[in-house]
């Protein structure tokens, strides 16, 4: 898990890149607010994924919202969001239904 991601946060949500270099994951805090990071990972950082942004200190009331910002902000995101709407999972909603 990233250097970024406090470890009382929950990740439900992890998407690659086709080339398998870039990543980004969406959580949840126990306040119950949404928020994601995106990361890369490089030969030079012996695989590990690194944070490229400081998007993890941003906070949405839902996992809507979360997702509709990394896509804005992250063009291949939005590419892999688009390509398979299935990864969009919002743990929250889906506990209600």
């Amino acid at each position: 898990m990233s250097k970024r991601i406090d470890k009382s946060w929950i990740v439900f949500s992890s998407i690659e890149n086709a080339e398998h270099d870039r990543c980004v994951d969406f959580f949840y805090r126990p306040d119950l607010t949404f928020g994601f990071e995106e990361f890369r990972r490089d030969v030079e950082d012996a695989g590990d994924w690194t944070p490229t942004q400081y998007y993890s200190g941003r906070v949405f009331a839902d996992g809507a919202s979360v997702f509709a910002e990394a896509e804005r902000l992250i063009a291949w995101c939005a590419d892999e969001l688009r390509a398979r709407p299935g990864l969009r999972k919002d743990p929250l909603r889906n506990a209600d239904q």
